[in-house]
């Protein structure tokens, strides 16, 4: 399977010396966030399975917090998510997450095998392409193919245990499984423009490439990010909260007011209110980004009624545990439709600091306008005698660099000595792995080759901290 897009870059127009995105590039910043670079796709697209998030006595990362888990556990050092974006420091995050009607689970991120259940080692069992990106993120497109069939999670792991240890098998791939047989899945295309700075514009896509209609749930996510639970007693919580329904949009506020300060930072750093608009079909869900701790460690109860896997509980297995209230931590706006054959849905959204009347008249003008001024961009960054084919491959290299980006939280003393006194980590933990690594505080966005990975912290000469991606 591969995705050769219609619309290649245009030829370059007798450039001007700096296109609208290089001046972005050159407009000076505050000492603490870069205005443009302030939000961007710096969400993990795995953070289950990561050594940051491992807690356990033996340093099994990848038991302790498996992707089955993932949905019902409250991330302690960062999120994930499906074409997510976040801002700076991570405090508020968008993403994207889709049901097909069939599936076990609600698709919210990536999935994969760890080191020990592929015969090949770790192994994303997903397809998704990076189309296109600018430096400051003012333009972002991404593809993800997802199937129209119910998700094999138990067969590629099943096929994959079966072929360990036998000398010369392939690894057994999502596309081995018979799954996209007679082009039964929906293209997802993902957009982002920035009209200024803060000001995100979203359009969805989805195109039905199969031979019939075929069902599918679409649940643009807006969430905190966990920086409150850990502590005795708990920090303070940020709210999301149902403003108003007009006939034409919904608005979801964001509000950090209430949240307690980074304590790591060494100056003040926060959002104020953010408004998601989305368009009126959709119905808002409301939950907390909190452990649902009776499914996970089989706890008599709850810290909150409402837990983080309650969207999928809601639309997968039709139970009622979405906040009634229509506030939370976590919220989403589901839609559902009847994609025709080789037709498309589109879905437009904003998020913004700004209180607008009509947010969603201007996002496909403002889009187009992004999207220009990108091809303007590379159309100066090409090699002038570039065949069309070799700028196009160099664009999308580039937006695969640029997709790569992800926020990197970690403070390794913490991680070793716990949040709460109370609840200390056991003493094995530190007997396992880096504990020579207590110095190690970032907060750092950090370029990836690869977004469903994760970096790990070593040491090259004189002490100095490398990132770079790989487990245990």
């Amino acid at each position: 399977m591969s995705y050769k897009p219609a619309d290649k870059p245009s030829a370059n127009p007798g450039s001007p010396s700096l296109s609208p995105e290089h001046q972005r590039q050159a407009e000076p910043s505050n000492e603490t966030v870069a205005s443009w670079r302030k939000w961007g796709p710096y969400v993990s697209e795995r953070s289950w399975g990561s050594v940051r998030e491992d807690y356990s006595p033996d340093g099994n990362a990848w038991e302790f917090l498996t992707h089955d888990m993932a949905r019902s556990k409250a991330y302690r050092w960062g999120e994930d998510g499906i074409a997510g974006i976040c801002d700076r420091y991570q405090l508020l995050v968008f993403a994207l997450a889709l049901w097909n009607g069939r599936d076990s689970i609600l698709k919210e991120r990536m999935f994969g095998l760890s080191g020990n259940e592929g015969n090949h080692g770790e192994d994303v069992k997903e397809y998704w392409f990076y189309l296109d990106n600018t430096p400051t993120h003012s333009y972002m497109r991404m593809l993800y193919k997802y199937p129209q069939r119910e998700f094999p999670y138990a067969q590629l792991l099943e096929e994959n245990r079966r072929r360990q240890g036998v000398a010369g098998a392939p690894e057994y791939e999502l596309l081995d499984t018979g799954i996209f047989d007679d082009s039964r899945y929906f293209d997802v295309f993902v957009e982002y423009a920035k009209s200024d700075t803060e000001d995100i514009c979203v359009r969805i896509e989805v195109f039905n490439r199969g031979p019939e209609a075929a069902e599918l749930h679409v649940l643009p996510h807006l969430w905190f990010r966990n920086t409150w639970a850990w502590t005795d007693p708990p920090g303070s919580e940020p709210l999301i909260s149902l403003e108003r329904a007009r006939n034409d949009h919904i608005t979801l506020v964001a509000d950090d007011f209430q949240r307690a300060a980074l304590h790591n930072l060494q100056f003040s750093y926060s959002l104020g209110c953010r408004y998601l608009y989305a368009p009126a079909s959709g119905n808002a869900l409301f939950t907390d980004n909190e452990n649902n701790a009776v499914r996970l460690y089989q706890s008599a109860c709850n810290r909150k009624p409402y837990v983080k896997d309650a969207f999928h509980r809601y639309v997968v297995n039709g139970e009622a545990r979405v906040n009634p209230v229509q506030q939370g931590t976590k919220s989403c706006v589901h839609y559902k439709y009847s994609v025709p054959a080789g037709e498309s849905v589109v879905l437009r959204l904003r998020l913004t600091p700004e209180k607008m009347d009509r947010p969603l008249d201007d996002v496909d003008k403002i889009i187009a306008q992004r999207k220009k001024e990108t091809d303007e961009f590379y159309a100066i960054v090409h090699p002038p005698k570039a065949t069309a084919e070799e700028k196009y491959i160099q664009r999308q290299a580039l937006a695969g660099m640029l997709w790569g980006k992800q926020i990197y939280l970690w403070d390794v003393d913490l991680w070793l000595e716990g949040d709460d006194p109370k609840l200390p980590p056991p003493e094995s933990r530190k007997r396992i792995r880096n504990v020579h690594w207590r110095h190690v505080n970032s907060m750092r966005i950090l370029s990836m080759p690869d977004k469903w990975e994760f970096p790990l912290v070593r040491c090259l000469g004189f002490g100095i901290p490398v990132y770079y991606p790989g487990a245990g």
